[in-house]
C-alpha cells in the first residue's frame, strides 16, 4: 500500500492519499512508517522531476497539497517533534516584497522533505526574522525576493543575525527571481537555490 500512496502523491490525487493514508493508519501502521515510507519518497520523486524539467509548478503544487492533507491526518499520530526530523525552517519574504508563490512552493516542499515549516509570510523586516529566530530556534532562516529594490533586505537581516550574536546558530538560504550564486556569496547567505527543488536539496545538504 505504500507504493500506491507514493504514486498518489507524486500524481496528486488527493482522494486516494487520504484514503490509503488513512488505511494505513487503520491498519496498524505508525505515522512515521507513513511518512518515511510513502509520503517522503513521494515528494522526493516530485522534487526530482521539478529539477529536471519533467514537471512543472501546478503539478508540484498538487502533490504539496496532498502530502499536507495527508500529514494533517498523520499529525494527531505524531510523537512530540517527530514530523520535524530535519528541524525547524524559518522563511519569509523580505520587507517591502509582497510576492509568496514561489516561496510558499519551497516552504510545502521543506514540509514534504521533513523540515518543520515557521511561513513568516510576506514584508518580513530583519527583526521580524531576528525575532523568529529566537522564538523558534531554526537550522535553517530562508528569505525571498522578487524585486531587486528589495535585495538589500537580505543583506540587513544577515548583518543583524550576527550582531544579535545569532548568526553562528543558523544556517542562512536566500532565492527569488533576482538573486543569483554571486550575490548570496557576497552577502554572506549559505545558500542559494535556483528553484524550489534545488532549494530543498540545498537546505538539506546545509543540515546533513
Amino acid at each position: 500500500m505504500n507504493d500506491q500512496l507514493k504514486q498518489a502523491v507524486i500524481d496528486g490525487d488527493q482522494g486516494v492519499a487520504v484514503a490509503l493514508t488513512s488505511a494505513l493508519l487503520a491498519g496498524g501502521a505508525s505515522a512515521r512508517e507513513i511518512l518515511d515510507g510513502a509520503l517522503l519518497p513521494g515528494m522526493e520523486v516530485v522534487g526530482v522531476r521539478m529539477r529536471e524539467g519533467e514537471c512543472f509548478i501546478p503539478e508540484v503544487l498538487l502533490s504539496a497539497r496532498v502530502m499536507q492533507a495527508c500529514l494533517d491526518l498523520l499529525r494527531p499520530h505524531m510523537a512530540a517533534g517527530e514530523e520535524a526530523g530535519m528541524g525547524t525552517v524559518v522563511i519569509g519574504t523580505v520587507e517591502g516584497d509582497l510576492h509568496d508563490i514561489g516561496k510558499n512552493l519551497v516552504a510545502m516542499l521543506l514540509s514534504g522533505a521533513g523540515f518543520s515549516v515557521v511561513n513568516l509570510g510576506t514584508g518580513v523586516t530583519a527583526a521580524d526574522f531576528v525575532a523568529a529566530v529566537r522564538e523558534h530556534a531554526p537550522v535553517i532562516v530562508g528569505m525571498s525576493a522578487l524585486l531587486t529594490t528589495t535585495l538589500p533586505h537580505m543583506g540587513e537581516t544577515l548583518a543583524l543575525l550576527k550582531a544579535e550574536g545569532l548568526r553562528a546558530s543558523v544556517k542562512v538560504m536566500v532565492g527569488g527571481a533576482p538573486v543569483t550564486a554571486a550575490f548570496a556569496a557576497e552577502i554572506g547567505a549559505d545558500g542559494y537555490g535556483a528553484n524550489a527543488g534545488m532549494a530543498v536539496e540545498r537546505a538539506k545538504e546545509l543540515v546533513g
